[in-house]
């Protein structure tokens, strides 16, 4: 996630899950990927941004109705800046905005950016 002058980085998500819903960019880890990797490389192709990834901010998951559950993602959240790129909606960002952290609770988030959320007003 990146976060500047208290305000976050998210995408509107494109495709399923959680299509039209907004979530910090980030995908899934190809094989033999890194963690660090798959996230510069996600980021650069949601939203045209270089980044430095930092430390763990957050760790949850989600899981998806159904028997079996139609997904079940864990989810890692990193610290991240930006350090080149042009900021440009691509791949499955539908759009891409700045959110005030503080009036991020206000926008549809998909579930699991709540506690997220909650992390960064807490100063994180």
């Amino acid at each position: 996630m990146i976060v500047e002058d208290r305000h976050l980085l998210v995408i509107k998500r494109a495709g399923q899950p959680h299509a039209g819903r907004w979530a910090v960019p980030g995908g899934r880890v190809e094989p033999g990927e890194s963690l660090v990797a798959a996230l510069e490389r996600e980021v650069r192709e949601e939203t045209g941004l270089e980044i430095a990834v930092g430390d763990v901010a957050w760790v949850g998951e989600t899981i998806g109705s159904g028997d079996p559950p139609a997904w079940h993602y864990v989810i890692v959240d990193f610290w991240s800046t930006r350090v080149g790129g042009e900021l440009q909606a691509g791949d499955d960002a539908a759009a891409i905005d700045w959110v005030p952290i503080d009036a991020a609770s206000d926008w549809p988030m998909v579930d699991t950016m709540r506690e997220l959320i909650d992390v960064l007003k807490a100063g994180g």
